[in-house]
């Protein structure tokens, strides 16, 4: 297609909540709930260390974390606290772009930490009160793998609508997932990585910004008890095995040469590779498999330190983060996510 077809990134934009949980405060609260089920906790603490992770945001503050709360407590606060942080990262995109509320054409909302019927897209058009005639598409089940995936989406119905704005809006609120009584070590590795976050896209044909050149997926065999939830009575339980990084360095440089033969991209005309970091030891494999030198992950692994994991919404804080780089917005960029399927995500950036 021709430069005049593609869609591209005419703003992004990101929202944290209020609340900054500290790493070693979060470790000495978890010894208080996992001591008793755990007489050898002291040999599991180093995941603290090992995170990477100095601090995280939270809808709630730390104590809301010590006690049992229900679904019907935690869908309220998804709601709620998903709505703040969607229309804050929207303002700042149209502020950006000096729009308005009605230049909108079409929304898309991806989020997996929680579930809203009417969903948040409906729920935002009432709050912000978008224009009525916007064309909707609510995106659940995706997981990490969110972030890429819907700015794939947004970018496909851009393309499809030449000359409309799409809204893109990825929001996660892991914190309200923690269930206090759950003593696996899936949710104990939990309190030690997952964050809240939003962020806010607007793509259209029509504009200047980077350009999304090609997207696409890889979805492993075998691989359906890699990461996702289960479904209890009072809420999400978290599943994710150890077993990720060897995934990424026996499986992901497979997949990801297979998206770029598709389009015919060759890998050395990437400049910079923008991961989702989904923690340290990803982030280590990642930069492995993709044989990039010491440091060209430091993006990645400051938005890791600084926010934690916040599921979808972590790759488009390291994407808005990359932008600040003056220079390096010349460079053709790949961002990559992983997520429940178990999928990779891949989607190529060109400069503006």
């Amino acid at each position: 297609m021709s430069d005049a077809d593609l869609p591209r990134l005419l703003s992004l934009r990101t929202a944290v909540p209020s609340h900054v949980l500290e790493q070693r405060e979060v470790m000495e609260n978890a010894i208080g709930l996992f001591r008793a089920a755990y007489p050898d906790l002291d040999r599991l603490l180093p995941i603290y260390l090992n995170a990477a992770i100095g601090t995280r945001h939270s809808c709630v503050p730390l104590n809301w974390y010590l006690e049992p709360h229900g679904l019907k407590e935690r869908s309220q606060l998804f709601v709620q606290h998903s709505l703040d942080l969607m229309a804050e990262a929207t303002e700042r995109c149209l502020e950006e772009l000096n729009l308005g509320l009605d230049d909108l054409d079409a929304i898309v909302v991806v989020s997996t930490s929680g579930i809203a019927t009417p969903s948040l897209d409906a729920l935002l058009i009432e709050r912000m009160q978008l224009p009525r005639t916007i064309t909707r598409l609510p995106v659940f089940g995706l997981g990490c793998a969110g972030g890429v995936i819907g700015l794939a989406r947004a970018a496909q119905m851009a393309r499809a609508m030449p000359g409309k704005r799409v809204l893109c809006l990825v929001v996660e609120l892991c914190g309200l997932t923690f269930r206090a009584h759950d003593m696996s070590k899936s949710n104990l590795v939990a309190t030690a990585l997952f964050g809240d976050g939003a962020a806010a896209a607007i793509l259209s044909t029509e504009g200047e910004g980077p350009a999304v050149i090609a997207s696409g997926e890889h979805t492993f065999p075998n691989t359906l008890d890699v990461m996702g939830w289960r479904i209890e009575d009072d809420g999400f339980g978290v599943l994710f095995s150890r077993d990720i990084p060897a995934i990424v360095r026996n499986q992901f440089r497979k997949a990801l040469d297979g998206f770029l033969g598709r389009f015919d991209l060759p890998f050395g005309s990437f400049g910079e590779f923008l991961c989702h970091p989904g923690g340290a030891k990803v982030i280590d494999a990642l930069e492995e498999v993709l044989e990039q030198p010491a440091g060209a992950f430091d993006v990645a692994r400051t938005v890791l330190r600084r926010y934690g994991n916040m599921s979808a919404a972590t790759v488009l804080f390291v994407l808005e983060a990359a932008r600040a780089n003056a220079q390096a917005n010349h460079s053709r960029r790949l961002l990559s996510s992983l997520g429940p399927g178990f999928t990779a995500a891949f989607l190529a950036l060109d400069p503006p």
